[in-house]
């Protein structure tokens, strides 16, 4: 069963993250389709404009933290993990010379707070909120969290909600242009159509050269930030504080970190 839904409508392509019963938290497959989609995207001169979002009440948090329980048993690489799957995704989205719009629809975390940050406009519902997540866990912000937060509320803001891992409302996040536009529930998918239909029947091609552009002059270093991140998520990934924050997370209770 696919864990990635789409529909085609006045060249735009809404890409649906489904996997509800786990609140579209990424596994392996759920990547591997995503990222075969843009790239299908990226191919088709008739696809111009792209709409992410998640299945029921939920864009997406995180990665499947069962998947990382594995990963921990079979002594998998965090880095050679990242380089494999986040790396290229949030890379892929970045260079996309289309306009790619996160549509959140609830609450988003962890990498899939990085797949949205790297969207080109982000969209949310009222009750949506976000969280960066990691440290929750014993680790470190990936899937461009670490460029990506800062550069769009600050330094600051960025260190707080990554220390304290409180979520971000929706209506904080459009005052600190972490959102483009906050939306009623009834409004959000009408909204949500029309800005992407209107993008797709504008000049694509002179959007596809401004990312290239903003690419350059803001985000030079994406790259070499997602090779960084994948370098200390491996060292945070052999510490007792990883292993601690995912017992706590499967036992549903506060992590103890000595």
């Amino acid at each position: 069963m696919s864990t990635l839904l789409s529909e085609l409508h006045s060249a735009t392509l809404t890409l649906t993250l489904s996997r509800p019963e786990r609140a579209n938290a990424f596994n392996f497959e759920m990547l591997r389709e995503l990222r075969d989609a843009l790239d299908k995207v990226a191919a088709d001169e008739s696809i111009r404009c792209v709409v992410l979002t998640g299945a029921g009440g939920s864009f997406c948090t995180g990665h499947d933290i069962t998947e990382m329980l594995a990963a921990q048993a079979d002594e998998v690489s965090y880095r050679e993990h990242l380089e494999e799957t986040y790396t290229p995704l949030i890379l892929g989205i970045r260079r996309l010379e289309k306009p790619v719009i996160a549509a959140i629809n609830g609450p988003v975390a962890g990498a899939g707070l990085g797949v949205a940050l790297a969207c080109d406009l982000r969209v949310a519902a009222e009750t949506a909120s976000l969280t960066v997540g990691f440290t929750g866990i014993g680790l470190v912000p990936d899937a461009g969290v670490s460029l990506l937060l800062p550069a769009l509320i600050g330094l600051g803001r960025a260190t707080e909600f990554t220390f304290t891992n409180q979520p971000i409302t929706a209506a904080q996040a459009l005052e600190w242009g972490l959102v483009n536009h906050v939306l009623p529930e009834e409004s959000f998918v009408p909204f949500t159509q029309e800005l992407a239909w209107g993008l797709a029947s504008g000049p694509v091609g002179a959007y596809g050269l401004t990312k290239r552009l903003f690419n350059r002059t803001v985000l030079a270093n994406l790259e070499e930030a997602l090779a960084y991140e994948g370098e200390t998520q491996e060292a945070a990934s052999k510490g007792s504080e990883h292993r601690e924050g995912v017992r706590a997370f499967l036992e549903k209770r506060t992590p103890k970190f000595r």
